[in-house]
């Protein structure tokens, strides 16, 4: 709603200045102050509605930036809240820290200073979706609504990110990334085909290195979209041209300056990848920054860091053979030019005497060195002489010792040895066989019954009946008139039983009453 200044006049708002077409003219009188209504229930800046058509107040920018300025600090004062996705990080070297807080098609500008940004526990990155606390500001050098932040916490992954990181993890899978399929650059192309804006700063830059380090390197530009909807068919369309024409190129550039990760999500898509990677000329990627990474640098066969960088590697190998050649030539030309001075300063100090002074120093040293040698060889020859004699003297014992006579000799020794060991052995048996049998023989004497003949005793054999030349062993197997045959321990006698007798029967056992 309107304010009204002492005299009962509306003050004009920001909104009905810039809506306003009449032109402005200066006034002596202060400049008006800005008015903002704040809503209960969210920190929304309402314009008051347009004043009636009156005659417009002129403000200087500072004075209007000013005014907005300190109006916005007052209404919010108070700390706020805010979430989005962080977009175009810049860390600076103060350890400020700069990016964009995105939220659909709507962006705020947001600085943390270095004594809050050291504080943060994580890294910020692009695309991550963040949480903010801070204080509403106006940048006045570039008029510039922003939010100076005093402390950060995540709050997920943007949708850009996370895109990027799903398609990323997918090709990654494929085998699109493996460093096997990379190709090596050619180290002398002759034509470098280049995708990029013709109006570009990447292109002058590119220019600019290949020119100051390679001058006959041609360059052969295909016009392409590098920012929008528009990048990723122009882009492949591009790569896709030069594969059809490979004979006027050797490789591939895909350039593009810096920019935020929206700027850059057209080299994110997965069609553009695909392209790059069935390329049958080497590609080469020098996309954004060197903290910037896109799809297309894992997929080229050699990522730059920025176009600049990419004009340099490409035509390295040239540059080091230039410097290489004109390395040489600058010493070849010192080196010569050592020489000869050296040279004209011998010849102003040689003369006829020290011509001949020193062709007699050089004839002496001639004759020193013969003798040296000379000495040498004399002792070369007796070192060998010395070497062959104690390898004769080897020789002749290795012989001596391989004499037959002194074989013959050791044999017959071993001979006889052996003969006396075979001697001894066989007295030994022969005793110890010896002495066993005669103790065989005691125990068979001992066992044998013609010992027993020989105590009086006698063998008694019948001699006649059907039992003849049975043993006898008692009287009741004879009869009266039976032949009977006695062995005796010298001979034998045949006899005629007359009588019998048997020994008297053993009284009975008495029987136990």
């Amino acid at each position: 709603m309107p304010l009204d200044n002492d005299d009962g006049e509306a003050i004009p708002t920001f909104l009905s200045l810039r809506s306003s077409r009449t032109p402005l003219r200066k006034s002596s009188a202060a400049p008006p102050q800005l008015s903002f209504d704040l809503a209960p229930a969210s920190p929304v800046v309402k314009p008051a509605p347009p004043a009636a058509p009156r005659e417009p107040i002129l403000y200087t920018v500072r004075q209007l930036l000013n005014e907005v300025r300190q109006r916005l600090e007052q209404v919010y004062a108070a700390m706020l809240s805010v979430e989005g996705e962080i977009s175009n990080c810049r860390p600076a070297a103060s350890g400020h820290l700069y990016f964009t807080l995105k939220d659909g098609d709507a962006q705020l500008s947001v600085v943390m200073f270095r004594s809050r940004a050291s504080l943060l526990p994580f890294q910020p990155k692009d695309g991550m979706h963040v949480e903010l606390r801070g204080r509403v500001s106006v940048y006045e050098s570039r008029g510039q609504l922003q939010l100076i932040a005093e402390s950060m916490r995540p709050r997920g992954e943007g949708a850009l990110q996370l895109a990027f990181e799903q398609l990323k993890r997918r090709l990654a899978a494929e085998g699109l990334f493996d460093a096997a399929r990379k190709r090596p650059l050619p180290p002398f192309p002759h034509c470098i085909g280049i995708v990029t804006s013709p109006h570009g700063a990447a292109l002058r830059d590119i220019i600019h290195v290949v020119r100051r380090r390679h001058a006959k390197l041609n360059l052969l530009i295909y016009p392409a979209s590098m920012q929008g909807a528009q990048c990723p068919p122009s882009v492949a369309a591009g790569v896709r041209w030069f594969n059809h024409n490979p004979e006027r190129v050797d490789l591939i550039l895909i350039a593009r300056g810096g920019g935020s990760f929206e700027d850059l999500a057209g080299f994110n898509d997965e069609i553009l990848a695909r392209t790059i990677a069935a390329s049958k000329l080497p590609i080469v990627s020098a996309i954004g920054h060197e903290i910037d990474s896109t799809i297309a640098d894992f997929v080229a066969d050699l990522r730059a860091p920025t176009p600049s960088a990419a004009a340099e590697l490409i035509t390295q190998a040239q540059h080091r053979v230039g410097d290489r050649v004109a390395s040489l030539e600058k010493r070849v030309q010192r080196a010569a030019q050592f020489h000869l001075m050296h040279a004209r300063q011998r010849l102003s100090r040689l003369s006829a005497e020290q011509v001949l002074a020193r062709l007699s120093d050089a004839i002496s040293l001639r004759h020193q060195r013969v003798d040296e040698l000379r000495f040498r060889l004399t002792a070369a020859s007796t070192r060998r002489q010395s070497l062959r004699m104690n390898r004769l003297s080897a020789l002749q014992a290795r012989l001596r010792s391989q004499d037959p006579g002194v074989r013959l000799s050791h044999s017959q020794r071993r001979l006889a040895q052996a003969e006396d060991r075979l001697s001894r052995i066989a007295k030994d048996l022969i005793l110890m066989r010896r002495s066993r049998l005669e103790r065989t023989a005691s125990r068979l004497t001992a066992l044998s019954p013609l010992a027993v003949l020989h105590r009086g005793y006698a063998i008694v054999f019948t001699d006649s009946g059907s039992h003849a030349g049975s043993i006898l062993r008692s009287a009741a197997e004879t009869q009266p008139g039976d032949q009977i045959r006695a062995r005796l321990a010298h001979g034998t006698v045949t006899a005629r039983i007359t009588a019998a007798t048997l020994p008297p029967a053993s009284a009975p056992e008495k029987q136990p009453q």
